[in-house]
């Protein structure tokens, strides 16, 4: 059984990850957390954790769950709750609309790059985050000069989240793409509109 040093504790490698989605809240003692936000706004609200080179957000909104998880495949993960999950690959793209109407909306893209425009794009992607969103570096888990680092940007609106992840691996020269939106399904007829 891997522990919990796997979930986010030790640099991962692109292709041992995984996207999940998940009708349920996933507990933070299953991972290595280095990074949190907590977001509230009027019909639901969201943590992201940065967990290493990958990612979780949560929402909630009423007694309903929605959890996006990035992460490696491991027996601590709870089998119930989950409604799809697949390995990333080049670029896919998925939706999946629950039963009370809120839908998750995920595009996502391994990209391999030569050296140069993986240097480019990892300077600009640094630079990004350090103005917004969140960044969190691992230089202990890198083989060369460049930080391996996760810079997850969001932007919060009244009826949806939209989540832009990037997960950058130097010693691969591969960056992890993902882009989310979490919609919120129609207000419920009891609530009046003024």
């Amino acid at each position: 059984m891997k522990n919990k040093v796997d979930l986010g504790a030790v640099p991962q490698k692109v292709d041992d990850l995984h996207f999940f989605l998940y009708h349920r809240a996933l507990h933070p003692e299953l991972f290595n957390i280095h990074e949190v936000r907590h977001l509230r706004q009027k019909r639901y609200s969201a943590e992201i954790w940065v967990i290493g080179l990958s990612h979780m957000v949560m929402v909630q909104t009423n007694n309903q769950v929605v959890t996006e998880l990035t992460g490696i495949e491991s027996d601590l993960l709870p089998k119930n709750g989950v409604v799809t999950r697949f390995r990333f690959r080049g670029e896919k793209d998925h939706l999946y609309s629950f039963d009370n109407g809120i839908q998750h909306i995920m595009s996502s893209q391994v990209e391999r790059m030569t050296p140069n425009l993986f240097v480019a794009s990892h300077r600009d992607l640094m630079r990004h985050g350090q103005k917004r969103g969140i960044l969190a570096t691992f230089p202990d888990w890198s083989n060369s000069e460049l930080v391996p680092f996760t810079f997850i940007d969001y932007e919060a609106r009244e009826n949806e989240l939209h989540i832009h992840a990037f997960h950058a691996f130097p010693d691969e020269l591969t960056l992890l793409k993902t882009q989310s939106i979490v919609e919120l399904g129609p207000r419920s007829s009891g609530v009046l509109r003024g």
